[in-house]
């Protein structure tokens, strides 16, 4: 199976994360990306450490997957006329520069549709390209203390945290690549591109979810809790004899099943409603932690697995590429780069079956390349 995108060609303009992500994605849909980066330095990415493993920056490999590289200049008119000749055979483009970038290299949309109308253009900033804000720079930390994230994380309303992804880049580039798919599928029909905005910021508040409505709708402002759900309880991280669990009661049916299994009154006043335990969460956590106290954490999730409760334990990362159910799901990939070997990359997200339940299966994933690898065949492929 060489991917669902197979044949669509992606120019990547974008460097750091949000744009790269993007792309990365696409390519692993089957995509040829084909990332355009500045000669001598390229991506930021690759300077961003350490870690380093001989000389290759582990941030750029995990963005990186799944895309050629070339170096190109595009003040310079020779490499410029190769970027051009890229954007006439492409399907879809993506940038992430500062508002007005583009168009000051005279690559503006207008320019670009004019080259080829069947174009996709896909352009990321920091806080949107317009609105009071608009050209603001926008890095993956600012724009979750901006975009409110950071103030409904951490263990109390007075100490915000950032997440420990950088998960406004992240999600934006997921954002970007949704809009992509949607574009490319309406250029079925109009037979024609068009270009698709996103930003940080829009990426933080599309996932406000209920902390979001929970202010629009209600006038309710929502703080940083720790460990534990503001409208769901009992939910989080309780501790136990030798560590912690989660715990996920996510319904009144699961409420009573849990109280029979570790012999608690379901119907004890002030708990009988989650409205009434949200109410009083650090009551129940207190209930909770005292019952739990003389299990073991490995005993303790056994037990909740009998009585149907969702459950688990926090993993580190080393654990979690290591779990079984994480290597089943095919989130683990090798790759052979070109200077350093066999690489181990986290694998896509994402797994295609046909209608007889037969995993159609993509092979030949590709390295994430070291800076202009393919520099002498992609000039040579738009001569």
């Amino acid at each position: 199976m060489k991917g669902p995108l197979d044949g669509v060609l992606v120019v990547d303009l974008s460097r750091a994360l949000a744009g790269p992500h993007a792309t990365m994605m696409l390519g692993d849909l089957g995509a040829r990306v084909v990332k355009v980066e500045a000669p001598g330095r390229g991506d930021d990415t690759r300077g961003w450490g350490p870690p380093f493993v001989d000389g290759e920056s582990t941030y750029f490999l995990s963005a990186n997957r799944n895309k050629e590289s070339v170096c190109l200049d595009l003040r310079d008119d020779a490499d410029r006329a190769v970027l051009l000749a890229l954007v006439r055979r492409a399907d879809v483009l993506v940038e992430n520069f500062r508002t007005g970038v583009m168009e000051r290299l005279g690559l503006g949309p207008d320019v670009l549709g004019a080259l080829n109308p069947r174009l996709v253009q896909l352009s990321i900033t920091g806080f949107g390209h317009d609105g009071p804000e608009g050209g603001r720079p926008g890095y993956d930390q600012i724009a979750q203390g901006e975009g409110g994230l950071m103030s409904v994380t951490g263990p109390a309303p007075d100490d915000p945290q950032k997440f420990g992804t950088p998960i406004c880049d992240l999600l934006a580039g997921m954002y970007g690549a949704y809009g992509v798919l949607a574009a490319l599928r309406e250029r079925e029909s109009t037979g024609r591109g068009q270009v698709v905005r996103t930003s940080l910021l829009a990426a933080a508040v599309g996932v406000h979810g209920f902390q979001g409505t929970r202010w629009t709708i209600a006038g309710e402002v929502g703080r940083a809790a720790g460990n534990h759900h503001s409208s769901i309880s009992p939910y989080g991280l309780f501790r136990c004899a030798d560590g912690a669990v989660q715990i996920a009661v996510g319904s009144e049916g699961l409420w009573r099943r849990f109280c029979a299994g570790f012999g608690l009154d379901p119907d004890e006043p002030g708990m009988a409603t989650n409205p009434q335990r949200a109410a009083a969460r650090a009551d129940v956590v207190e209930l909770v932690e005292k019952v739990f106290a003389d299990w073991t954490a490995d005993a303790l999730l056994d037990r909740l697995n009998e009585l149907g409760v969702p459950a688990g334990k926090v993993r580190s990362l080393d654990e979690v590429y290591a779990w079984e159910q994480t290597l089943s799901q095919g989130l683990l990939i090798e790759v052979t780069h070109e200077t350093l070997g066999t690489l181990r990359l986290p694998g896509p997200p994402l797994r295609f079956f046909d209608l007889s339940g037969q995993e159609r299966t993509r092979t030949g994933h590709r390295p994430p390349p070291v800076l202009d690898q393919h520099g002498r065949s992609i000039r040579h492929w738009v001569e």
